[in-house]
């Protein structure tokens, strides 16, 4: 932690007066304090000074004003599974956990929107949401928060179909770094009133303000939902099964891309018996007619393709196994090596791209003989690895980041982006300015205009 004199007085000075105020809803435990800055990536954990917990907006704001007086740093936070370093504190400072603001605060089902606190989780508003014949689609696969999955502008395996977070909100309330709160937009579908600042502040990585509310748009849960899977030959028949299917227009919701060494993991993992080779898991939504059409289009394009054994069933049961197979996905692949840590990266790259980039990737993978099983959002063009390391061996820390930023670079090169949905946080800050040059610099611009103290999670993005 880089704490200067000066800093550490200001950090002790804006904890006085937060333990006055906030009493035992303040803490300075190691504990509580390491729980709120972990990683999964290769960065150490640098913790908070303190945590406070938030219960209304109101909160927030107090936390944000007395912090700003004493020029502290702030760093959200939601459920702790962004995968950058998103939650460390370089330089110390106050850690506002938002879990305990996790109400719905107002929901239209005539208007398919609902508004809630940033703490609740996505599973906690599908829970809601049940009876009311609506579903909230954005799944990163972590039960994460909504405000956590607002700052990252998270997506996941529905993205092909839904979109991302960028796509499903429609406003935001956030305290910014002078503690008020502001209003970014209405209920409204569209609009054209001033700075679209809700796009600026999802995605922003809490380094602009921090969001209180989040109004979202709602889709109404499918009349049918057929899930299928298939193998192929080698990886570039399957991303080409997968370019096909979105050139084709077929409106899949999910279609999702496992190599030979994550079905291993798979199976062993969640009690499977898939075939050990390149694998694509699919899922398509609509009514009974239309699931049947696309599911025998979608088998076309895999015979096509030199694909074999697509099978496919509207059977929930079943579908839920394979997904929640597929979800687990990281656990797996920690399962194949159980002392070594797993760093998760991702890249993004035109859908034109995606067999070659992950076809590179894959021999990257094998010529540094790598243990790093590949899952992908194929659809999107969006693909994850998971490195399994030594955390004790420099070399092999040295052997993953350098993966890592190749990449990246690869990624880069082919008209695509370093990061996909992780954001950038502290792991991939040094690849920004490679991929958007000096669009880094206006970004700074407008960080340096609303934060002039720096205190909104420094060390961030930037």
């Amino acid at each position: 932690m880089t704490h200067t004199l000066a800093s550490t007085r200001n950090v002790q000075l804006a904890s006085e007066v937060l333990k006055q105020r906030f009493g035992e809803r303040f803490l300075t435990g190691d504990s509580i304090r390491e729980q709120h800055a972990h990683t999964l990536t290769y960065l150490r954990n640098q913790p908070p000074d303190a945590v406070v917990y938030a219960e209304n907006s109101s909160d927030v704001a107090l936390i944000v004003e007395i912090c700003a007086e004493h020029n502290c740093p702030v760093i959200p936070f939601g459920t702790g599974s962004s995968l950058e370093g998103q939650l460390n504190a370089p330089e110390g400072g106050v850690s506002i956990d938002m879990s305990q603001m996790n109400e719905v605060v107002e929901i239209h089902p005539e208007d398919l929107t609902v508004t809630v606190q940033p703490g609740i989780t996505r599973k906690a508003l599908n829970s809601y949401l049940r009876d009311t014949g609506l579903f909230f689609p954005i799944d990163p696969g972590a039960d994460a928060s909504i405000g956590g999955m607002a700052s990252t502008r998270a997506s996941g395996t529905n993205a092909v179909r839904y979109g991302t977070m960028k796509d499903n909100v429609l406003g935001v309330r956030a305290v910014m770094a002078d503690g008020r709160e502001i209003k970014t937009a209405s209920r409204a579908r569209k609009t054209a009133a001033g700075y679209d600042l809700t796009r600026l502040l999802v995605g922003s990585e809490g380094t602009l303000g921090v969001i209180t509310e989040v109004t979202l748009k709602l889709h109404g849960l499918p009349e049918s939902v057929a899930g299928g899977i298939c193998n192929f030959p080698d990886i570039s028949s399957a991303c080409q099964a997968a370019i096909q299917t979105i050139q084709y227009g077929i409106p899949i919701a999910r279609i999702e891309l496992l190599d030979p060494v994550q079905v291993a993991a798979c199976n062993a993992y969640s009690k499977l018996n898939l075939a050990e080779k390149p694998t694509v898991f699919v899922e398509f939504h609509g009514s009974d007619a239309s699931t049947a059409e696309q599911s025998a289009m979608f088998g076309e394009i895999v015979s096509d393709c030199g694909g074999s054994d697509f099978q496919w069933t509207s059977d929930e049961e079943k579908r839920s196994k394979l997904w929640q197979a597929r979800h687990d996905a990281y656990w797996a692949a920690r399962g194949l090596r159980p002392s070594a840590e797993a760093i998760v990266t991702d890249a993004c790259v035109p859908i034109s791209q995606l067999a070659a980039c992950v076809e590179q990737t894959c021999q990257d993978i094998k010529e540094h003989n790598l243990l790093a099983p590949i899952v992908g959002h194929v659809g999107d063009g969006n693909f994850h690895t998971s490195v399994l390391v030594d955390m004790n061996s420099e070399s092999e820390l040295l052997e993953a980041k350098q993966f890592a930023e190749r990449l990246s670079h690869r990624a880069i090169s082919m008209g695509g982006t370093c990061t996909g949905e992780h954001g950038i946080g502290q792991g991939k800050k040094a690849y920004l300015r490679e991929e958007l040059g000096d669009t880094v610099d206006f970004m700074a611009t407008i960080k340096a205009a609303m934060d002039p103290g720096n205190i909104m999670n420094p060390g961030k993005i930037f």
